[in-house]
Formats: structure tokens, sequence, C-alpha cells
């Protein structure tokens, strides 16, 4: 598979890159950014995937959270691929709205038309891009770990919670965390899926923790002033889902923070160590 490099900038010793490729499971052009930490001149690295949120791509990570100084320190590749498919052809919302179609992939891949063909983020995420950076840098992908923000981290908790020992760490910053029971949910679920209901539940992570398939233990953490928590994000619901099926869980609601990269960044060096000491960094 081709590579096209269209960024790179050295950052605390590593290398922060960005690329193209042609996609087979989203069947377009896709983008996505690597940060390298300077322990890759010598050998494979542990690797982190971020799933970014509605309205990203995959340069808000790289330019907001200040992640690379962590990744630097404990010696952990991240990998930020974008949230939807884009270019020509690819589908987008008809009244141009942020929660779905276009920078709104929601991580799984869809069945109705006329997303079907393109929006296949879950097979790009969970198959398709690991097996690309294994092949073109020096990662371990027997150490991976995966995490991300908002419709990032309902990525991240059902993509972890979908393939046991894939993943040896898992973390979530305001996780969507009940989408079948909330409007974000319910629009996007409904729009790629359909009404099928079991559809929905493989990318529900409280239904994935009912079913008790992965116990990896969970970091989460939820800003207390975020405009989103009570009618989108439903965090209780998370926490009683892991409650009811022992399911380790270590959810921080955190006073005064919002749901924006401000927030994020504040905690960012917590969830890196939390990635590199399960990765063995």
């Amino acid at each position: 598979m081709t590579l096209e490099q269209i960024g790179e900038n050295k950052s605390f010793g590593g290398r922060q890159l960005r690329f193209t490729h042609v996609s087979q499971a989203c069947d377009c052009d896709m983008t996505f950014a690597i940060y390298l930490p300077p322990q890759a001149g010598d050998g494979q690295v542990p690797v982190l995937y971020w799933l970014s949120g509605l309205t990203c791509t995959d340069e808000n990570f790289v330019t907001k959270a200040g992640a690379q100084a962590y990744a630097a320190q404990h010696g952990v590749a991240i990998v930020a691929p974008d949230t939807s498919p884009r270019g020509e052809g690819v589908a987008d919302d008809p009244d141009g709205a942020y929660d779905f179609g276009l920078a709104a992939g929601f991580y799984v891949n869809a069945t109705q038309q006329p997303w079907a063909r393109h929006y296949r983020m879950y097979d790009y995420v969970s198959e398709e891009l690991p097996q690309l950076i294994a092949a073109e840098f020096p990662v371990d992908t027997g150490r991976q770990g995966i995490s991300g923000h908002s419709m990032g981290g309902h990525g991240a908790l059902t993509i972890a919670l979908r393939n046991p020992g894939k993943y040896r760490s898992v973390s979530a910053f305001a996780p969507i965390c009940a989408p079948s029971h909330c409007p974000w949910g319910h629009k996007a679920l409904g729009g790629y899926l359909g009404d099928d209901r079991d559809a929905w539940a493989h990318h529900d992570a409280c239904a994935l923790i009912a079913q008790g398939g992965e116990k990896l233990p969970l970091l989460v953490d939820q800003g207390l002033e975020d405009g989103f928590l009570d009618e989108q994000l439903k965090p209780h619901l998370l926490k009683e889902a892991c409650a009811a099926a022992s399911h380790p869980l270590t959810l921080r609601m955190q006073p005064g923070y919002d749901h924006s990269y401000f927030f994020i960044a504040s905690f960012m060096a917590d969830h890196i160590a939390h990635h590199a000491k399960a990765l063995g960094a």
C-alpha cells in the first residue's frame, strides 16, 4: 500500500508525521497522523491509537492535546486517523449537520445507503490501519492501546471491547457511553445501521460490557461542566454497566472541566502513563 507523506515536524526529539493513502475499507483516500518518539530510532515501540470526536480531523489531537511530550517520555507511538471518509463521491448529511456524515463516522461499518460504500470506519480503525502501521513503521503490534474523545471515546471503548486480546489498554475522555440511549447515537446508529437495535448494541459500550466478553480495565475522565454530559454522554450508565458486570472501571468526574481540548490536555499525562504501564513502555 502506497503512502504519501504530506507533513513532518520534529517534536520532543521525535517525528510528527502525516500521510494519505488509498483505503480499501473506506474506498477512498484517507489521512492519518503518527507520532514516532525518539525511541523508535532504536527499534520497535508500543503504539496507541487515538480516535477523535465530532467535527474533528486527524489534526485536532496532534495540535491541541500536548501528547507528544508524554509519548516521548514513555517511548510510545501515537496514531491519529481521520474521523470519517472524505472526498469526491463520499456522502454527507444533506443538511450539513455536524453530528452525521463527514467528520462523524462513529467508528461503525454502515449498512444503509448511501453510507455503506465508504463509511466503514470500524474496519478501517480495527483492521486496515493497524496492518498498514505495522508494515510501514517500527511499532510492536503486540503492544497496542486505544483511546479517544467523545465520539472517539465511544469508538475506543467499543473497538477494544469487541476485540478481546487485541488491545492491552483503553481509555477515554468524555465518551458517548451509551449511544443507544442518546440523541447523537440515535441519529448516527439509526442512519448508518438502520432500525435494528441488535445491530446498535454491537457499537454500544454499555451493551458490550453487559455481555462480558472483555474485562480490559477502563480509564475514563469526564468534565463536570461538560455541556453534553447529561443528554449525550451519560457516564452514569457506564458506571452502572461496569458495576453489574464486575468490569474494572476508573471513572474520574473532574470539577470545572468542559468538553474541550483544554480538558483533554489537562489529563493527557495520566492517560499516556496509563497506557505506557499496560504496554510495558
